[in-house]
């Protein structure tokens, strides 16, 4: 099979790469999820900052899936009835809902995207507070390869040098052809984190961590498979496992 021609290639889509390339691990991961979290016939889900595309893949197991995100989403109302989908707007770093009130919380890349550490810090904390079970994924900034421009390395530069050379040496600003407002937004706009901060962030969940080649840490996912204790009472945090 012949190679690409070259206009081929700058018309394909990072979004097409993306799908490409991240499909077989979230496959997995959703596996991962269904095994772990084993939601129920019972359970309402909130997905923050999820698409509904997401829950197609498998028959529906739980009562109803909510998807939040900060725009309004087009979901066809015949699938939604099917898979007991529904969308709706909203900020995950201030949910419009009582404490405890899903049975699970579900985030997927998302909590990179929502600002600095006090924005996260929020979102973190506004996850725990709704949700009894949680699953909360993020990509690793131990990763060598930033996995939203598909390059080596790149964010352990400062922002100025990142907003200086992405639109140049990254695959994401080659096929994008980005303005310079939109490499600004592009850094500004994501913060990955470290093991660590996600303990920090998540002190009553599980952090797991998912390998890329079997030993470099590609994401870390917040996992809490028991109902939080009430508030005031303590609670011995299972942290840290691999």
């Amino acid at each position: 099979m012949g190679l690409l021609p070259m206009e081929g290639l700058m018309g394909f889509s990072i979004h097409n790469i993306y799908r490409m390339i991240f499909r077989i691990w979230r496959k997995r991961r959703f596996e991962w999820f269904i095994n772990c979290i084993k939601p129920g016939p019972e359970d309402v889900i909130l997905d923050v900052g999820g698409y509904p595309s997401t829950w197609t893949g498998c028959p529906p197991c739980w009562a109803r899936v909510e998807t939040l995100n900060i725009h309004p989403v087009e979901w066809d109302e015949a699938s939604a009835r099917k898979y007991r989908i529904e969308t709706v707007v909203g900020d995950g770093c201030c949910l419009p809902c009582g404490d405890q009130s899903y049975d699970i919380v579900f985030s997927n890349s998302v909590i990179e995207h929502v600002g600095d550490f006090e924005k996260q810090r929020a979102f973190a904390a506004e996850v725990r507070r709704v949700g009894r079970k949680l699953w909360i994924q993020t990509p690793a900034w131990e990763c060598p390869i930033e996995p939203h421009y598909l390059a080596p390395f790149i964010h352990y530069l400062s922002r100025s040098v990142r907003k200086k050379i992405v639109r140049w040496v990254t695959p994401w600003g080659l096929i994008q052809k980005p303005t310079q407002q939109e490499v600004d937004a592009m850094v500004d706009g994501i913060r990955l984190l470290q093991k660590k901060e996600m303990e920090a962030l998540f002190p009553d969940c599980q952090i797991i961590t998912e390998y890329l080649f079997g030993v470099i840490p590609k994401s870390y996912i917040a996992v809490r498979t028991e109902v939080p204790a009430p508030s005031g009472c303590p609670v011995q945090a299972d942290r840290g496992q691999s």
